[in-house]
């Protein structure tokens, strides 16, 4: 008893980061009905210009391709570092509001969650960027919160635990008394009921809206400051910190502030515990269990509230990326596939290398079409269904000696298993609440699936069987030759195949279902449609595709390692596709060629520059969610049809003026 309670106050510190960051979170939705998923990825980077101030005295901006660092002092402390901690809170929360979120206040939420992950690239490739290397310097120089122990049930804790737990404690209550007494926050919560009533009252939406995401933006950043006292700080894993926030603010509805800190504390407390767990009963699994924690709140949270995501009445989701209907299917395959193959036997080895990628990522990418695109499920994991599939192939080549291709096969239908459970939650819940559910989802399967050593490894990873066909070498690489052509005619005819399969579908009934439920689910269950088997059916044939892609991955690589599908490269791919067009087939080629290592990286920069492709996709991603939600692909078919409209006036007009009077 007494060691478990022991774990649990040790735990205190990390509830403490979670439920900061939850209230953060907590306090963008009310004042903006956004969910974001950049909210860890703020207080990263702040809490990183932080140290880099206290150790340098330097003050690093987040910016590219402009002077960042600005040397403010030769003698920095610990209160001119909090100062440029708060200033830069204000100010990127400011910036996140009035250019990124505001534009997209009666926007669908896939718009706001894909402009969210946009800021979420960005800062975590400016942070590789800026403090990536510097880990060392980054250190606290002398510990922001005293560092020594106390001594208590027979062990020694820390006392940073309990006095980050008092600070939470502290600013949960100012700031329940803030939002519940005082002017601003009976304004605040005014506006999250309804914009027009608070307009009417004299308050200015986006005024209170804006000071919200800088309060939360000064309290992410400031809280993992102090959480780097007993936590290291990484660009991307401090950023994932979102997951178990979401996961606390989903307790508290996205309202209460009290239940989200409440919530924090207790996911904190808890994966400690489950690692006291560990140690003491040999017989669990050697995976890191405490990962599910946030997944298994979601689950709960939504099994028990359905659709948990409260839904502001002046932001209703109306408008969906157009989803146009395939035509010249063969015609496109057939000139798409011998193209590439020309390139293959013709290239170098680096840009023979750049086309197979693109390939691969084509496929993993048709995977966020079919379920995000045509459904509007919005699903942040098709590289969790890709490692299942790749590890499970890599099982059941060696293991089981299945050849190519009843291995991969196999191993996509396993990844489609896995994909249709996920999805069982998706009978109740859509948009944001799905991103939030699949996040944590992914998260979990990368951390106790992939993370689990009999399936993949361990830390030293796994090698992959050679590709074979009845005795035929067509593995990536022989001897000293690497990236061989015919590898990737494997992966074109894959890729060509499964297009061809997605159109179809797209083009059939099922496909005509799947459009239905995205654009009104209520509509179409009146209509006849059993729209959970609908959404069901997308999420299996999306998994199933990613799987493939995974299976196609591994064969690329030859090793195996959990580095390859984490939950970063599966937002990576959503950012992607949503850029190039995620309602479209094409939508998926564009995301291809854009992917890292692929075809526009090789010809333009080189490998070297993917932390400024990430910074740039970011952006772009940004922006095009705000102008252009159906895509480059979208914007080039606008501007098609403008041309013809153009050309056919023209053709109109020319038999009148040639008319005698």
């Amino acid at each position: 008893m007494e060691s478990s309670l022991f774990f649990l106050l040790f735990g205190l510190g990390e509830g403490a980061a979670y439920a900061v960051l939850g209230i953060s979170i907590v306090l963008t939705h009310r004042a903006s009905g956004v969910v974001n998923f950049a909210g860890a990825a703020i207080g990263m980077f702040i809490a990183f210009a932080f140290f880099r101030m206290r150790a340098t005295g330097d003050v690093i901006l987040p910016l590219i391709g402009l002077p960042s660092r600005l040397h403010i002092t030769d003698r920095p402390t610990v209160a001119a570092a909090l100062a440029v901690a708060v200033a830069m809170g204000v100010v990127l929360g400011a910036l996140s509001y009035g250019l990124v979120f505001r534009p997209l206040r009666h926007a669908p939420a896939l718009a706001r969650v894909v402009a969210s992950l946009g800021l979420l690239l960005y800062l975590i490739a400016v942070a590789n960027l800026h403090f990536g290397g510097d880990q060392d310097v980054l250190a606290p120089v002398a510990p922001v919160l005293p560092d020594r122990d106390v001594a208590l049930l027979g062990g020694a804790i820390p006392i940073d635990r309990f006095l980050l737990a008092g600070i939470v404690t502290l600013v949960t209550a100012l700031l329940w008394t803030v939002y519940r007494f005082t002017r601003f926050g009976l304004a605040t919560r005014a506006a999250a009921e309804s914009e027009k009533g608070a307009v009417l009252t004299g308050h200015s939406p986006d005024r209170l809206a804006a000071i919200n995401w800088m309060l939360a933006s000064v309290l992410s950043g400031v809280g993992l400051a102090l959480f780097a006292n007993i936590g290291r700080l990484d660009p991307v894993d401090t950023s994932l910190l979102v997951v178990p926030a979401l996961a606390a603010a989903l307790l508290g509805r996205f309202e209460s502030i009290v239940i989200t800190a409440i919530g924090g504390l207790a996911i904190g407390v808890a994966h400690t515990e489950i690692l006291n767990l560990r140690t003491d009963l040999t017989w669990l699994p050697k995976v890191d269990l405490q990962e599910a924690v946030p997944f298994v709140v979601i689950i709960a949270a939504m099994a028990l509230r359905g659709q948990v995501l409260p839904v502001r009445g002046a932001l209703v989701d109306v408008r969906f990326p157009a989803s146009p209907r395939p035509v010249h299917r063969l015609t496109y395959a057939v000139v798409l596939g011998i193209g590439a193959v020309v390139v293959l036997f013709t290239a170098g080895t680096e840009l023979r290398g750049a086309v197979i990628t693109s390939v691969v990522a084509v496929l993993i990418s048709l995977s966020v079409v079919v379920l995000t695109g045509y459904v509007g499920q919005i699903s942040l994991a098709p590289m969790a269904f890709a490692g299942v599939a790749a590890f499970a192939m890599v099982k059941l080549g060696s293991g089981a000696h299945l050849p190519f291709p009843l291995a991969p096969i196999a191993a996509a239908l396993l990844a489609t298993g896995v994909g249709v459970v996920t999805g069982l939650p998706a009978v109740r819940v859509r948009g944001m609440s799905l991103a939030v559910l699949t996040i944590a989802a992914a998260l979990a399967i990368e951390k106790l699936v992939l993370g689990w050593s009999w399936f993949s490894g361990g830390s030293a990873g796994t090698r992959v069987p050679e590709l074979s066909v009845a005795g035929a070498d067509l593995s990536v690489s022989r001897g000293t030759d690497f990236q061989r052509p015919v590898f990737g005619v494997v992966c074109i005819m894959t890729v060509a195949l499964a297009a061809v399969a997605v159109a179809n579908l797209r083009r059939s009934p099922t496909g005509l279902r799947w459009l239905a439920v995205r654009a009104n689910e209520k509509a179409a269950a009146a209509a006849g449609i059993n729209v959970s088997g609908i959404k069901l059916s997308a999420f299996a044939v999306s998994s199933f595709l990613a799987g493939l892609g995974g299976t196609l991955l591994a064969y690329k690589n030859q090793a195996l390692s959990t580095d390859s599908f984490q939950v970063f490269s599966s937002l990576s791919y959503l950012a992607l596709t949503y850029l190039g067009g995620i309602a479209s087939i094409s939508g998926a080629f564009v995301a291809g060629a854009l992917s890292q290592e692929g075809i526009v990286t090789q010809l333009t920069s080189g490998s070297r520059q993917s932390q400024y492709q990430f910074a740039i996709s970011g952006v772009a991603l940004i922006v095009v969610a705000i102008v252009a939600p159906s895509g480059i692909t979208g914007v080039v078919r606008s501007a098609g049809r403008r041309v013809a409209a153009g050309v056919k006036r023209v053709r109109g007009a020319t038999p009148q003026q040639d008319t005698p009077a």
